[in-house]
């Protein structure tokens, strides 16, 4: 889509969109809404529907009666309906005997037999569920559901183009098909909601969504079909006088499990909150801390460091033993000779060089703690990353945080044991004493490219040749991970804080917590659960849990944007609404408008640097690319951005962007 399909009105109890427009129905009135107006003119649709299904240039509702009326290229069927779904060019619904009717251009010939409840339409394929939960699929080329689905039983299904997704009855799991990533990565989601939370009362409610809804509220089964399209009963209705009697009976009862259910889970509720602080009480008094791995928040300090910044009095170091895991992961690398350069630290030089670990001296955090500034006795200035501690009382989080604590610090000291680049953060030590996990590093005296492209007011990097030159540094860092180390490391977790900047600008990579040896071919992947950090993370990787160099690649590519822009990767926007820099930059840049995303703070690029500029903004909307494979490598970017910053000299090159269709291609 050339153009952004934005909403501003009431709330909506249904939304739909087509190829070029999207619709809703207004919550309570149900009066039918579209937009953009000038694709389509929702007028001519009879109001008060129950239910709508959007297509590339048509829309058709089921009205109260169940009668459907249809807008745009496409004729009104006969008859009333309890459900309704719209592929491409043609539409299909469900009557009140479950019986499935289509219409339309390319509308199916052949149907499939039986029952039905809900469909999905995509482009030449379909998708029904069945009243006994199992879903068919019919279409083009022989399409049909995947073999290991076809006995699986499913709540809702949606289909999109040519790929459809159901959520699985049993567990809520997302499953997709339609295409080969899907096909091989079932599920796509482990647990996710079927359907909106609400309060009114439907017949049937979704068995067991209670439990993910707060308050009273509940997932109501098949939301966009009335009542009519539940399945029917396994048995006839009893006569009236027999119906009659046992509602009286059964509402009797409901009654008294209701008052019953009440009072049980009132007792109970007072009963777990009494437990419950007399643990916190007992927690408290015997000092319940546990090293905490998580990202940590920018403002928060560990329970050891003193009010006010002021030395505190000297600290011993924690007590708990090390891990298993830990010990033998350390015995191995001493083994293999990989720590050989790297200098032991006791715990109380570390101590003495943080002024115990005070306040003023932290300077950040990284991927298992915080950071501290510190001075050895030789004079050398360091930067230290010290585990941080959090208050926890339950036994299972707390072994798992240090787990990953552990194999954060690991990572780290792996990595950078074995990696030298000039590009890259130097490790000169490190400190295991006790349960206490410490990395001593070079000290980076002009701090993080965050914080001079979004707090510092003054920075040298108020040039376009200064960022491109920041950029370029960085990125032959990633390069060297991804290319010279062996085998190849993934970085994870790129983004501005975690590039530095010495004291003659020159910028280097650092925390390799989330770090993982990556495969030896570009190509390949690695499957596994996202890690990282919102707003730089690949799509691919987080959706389909599939990891590659081209992750690294796109959280590059984010970076690139800030650098250009000004605005952090995830910010505010002037309705205080959050936002990706990615959805900001990237229209302009595509419509060769770059102009007008530029971070104004910088002075407007000379006449070199104009090409300068724009190559790096071509590049950077190459790197986040949907489809990794299509990303340019980090060779690739580093050659890119080197002609870029060429291009800052006096006699830049021509720049043509029309006689490729990559534009990473147009660059180098």
């Amino acid at each position: 889509m050339p153009y952004k399909r934005v909403y501003h009105g009431l709330a909506l109890s249904q939304l739909e969109a087509g190829k070029s427009f999207a619709c809703g129905l207004i919550n309570v009135t149900n009066r039918l809404e579209c937009w953009p107006r000038r694709k389509f003119n929702s007028s001519s649709i009879s109001q008060g529907l129950s239910s709508i299904a959007v297509g590339d240039d048509f829309v058709c509702g089921i009205s109260e009666s169940g009668s459907i009326t249809c807008g745009g290229n496409i004729n009104n069927p006969k008859g009333n309906y309890c459900a309704i779904a719209a592929g491409s060019r043609h539409a299909c619904a469900i009557n009140s005997h479950h019986g499935m009717h289509c219409w339309g251009s390319m509308a199916p010939d052949e149907k499939p037999e039986g029952e039905f409840i809900s469909m999905a339409l995509g482009e030449n394929r379909r998708c029904a569920l069945r009243t006994n939960e199992t879903i068919v699929c019919w279409g083009q080329d022989n399409f049909s559901l995947p073999e290991r689905l076809k006995e699986t039983s499913f709540i809702a299904i949606e289909a999109k183009i040519n790929v459809f997704c159901g959520v699985e009855k049993s567990t809520s799991s997302l499953y997709c098909w339609g295409n080969e990533i899907f096909n091989s990565n079932l599920p796509v989601f482990e647990k996710v909601l079927p359907g909106p939370h609400r309060n009114d009362c439907p017949d049937a409610f979704l068995e067991g969504s209670g439990g993910s809804c707060p308050q009273s509220l509940n997932i109501f089964q098949h939301s966009k079909s009335n009542s009519n399209c539940t399945p029917p009963p396994a048995a006839p209705p009893p006569t009236p006088e027999r119906h009659q009697g046992r509602r009286r009976r059964c509402n009797k009862w409901s009654d008294k499990i209701i008052a019953f259910f009440v009072v049980g889970c009132g007792g109970s509720l007072v009963l777990l909150l009494v437990i419950g602080f007399f643990l916190f009480k007992y927690c408290k008094c015997r000092g319940c801390r546990i090293h905490d791995s998580g990202r940590l928040d920018g403002a928060g300090t560990g329970a050891h460091v003193e009010q006010g910044g002021a030395p505190s009095r000297p600290q011993a170091p924690r007590t708990e033993q090390a891990s298993p895991v830990l010990e033998k992961r350390l015995s191995e690398l001493a083994s293999m000779g990989n720590a050989g350069h790297l200098e032991e630290f006791s715990f109380q030089v570390l101590l003495k060089a943080t002024n115990n670990f005070s306040r003023d001296k932290r300077i950040g955090t990284g991927s298992f703690g915080s950071v501290y500034q510190g001075t050895l006795d030789d004079g050398c200035e360091v930067a230290i990353k010290r585990a941080e501690i959090s208050n926890t009382c339950s036994y299972s989080v707390g072994k798992r945080r240090q787990e990953d604590r552990d194999v954060a610090f690991i990572n780290e000291l792996e990595s950078l044991s074995r990696l030298h680049h000039k590009n890259l953060v130097s490790l000169l030590g490190f400190c295991e004493d006790s349960n206490e996990l410490l990395l001593v590093y070079e000290y980076m005296n002009n701090g993080t490219l965050h914080d001079h492209l979004h707090k510092l007011e003054i920075s040298p990097l108020m040039s376009w040749t200064a960022r491109i030159k920041v950029a370029l540094d960085a990125a032959r860092g990633v390069e060297y991970l991804h290319r010279y180390a062996v085998p190849p490391v993934i970085h994870r977790d790129i983004k501005s804080s975690n590039i530095l900047l010495d004291s003659t600008w020159t910028a280097k990579v650092s925390d390799f917590g989330l770090s993982l040896m990556g495969p030896e071919d570009e190509k390949s992947h690695l499957s596994l659960l996202a890690a990282g950090t919102v707003g730089y993370m690949d799509p691919e990787y987080y959706i389909l849990q599939q990891l590659s160099t081209k992750s690294d690649v796109y959280s590059f590519g984010v970076v690139l944007m800030e650098i250009l822009s000004g605005y952090k990767a995830i910010h505010k926007n002037e309705n205080g609404e959050h936002r990706n820099v990615v959805d900001l930059v990237v229209p302009y840049i595509v419509q060769e408008e770059i102009h007008r995303v530029l971070d104004s703070r910088v002075p407007p690029p000379t006449p070199f640097e104009i090409e300068a500029v724009i190559r790096t903004g071509y590049l950077a909307v190459d790197c986040v690319t949907l489809a990794g494979r299509e990303r340019p490598s980090m060779t690739d970017v580093v050659s890119s951005l080197d002609r870029a910053l060429a291009a800052c000299l006096p006699h830049p090159s021509s720049l043509s962007r029309s006689t490729t269709g990559s534009s990473t291609g147009s660059l180098i």
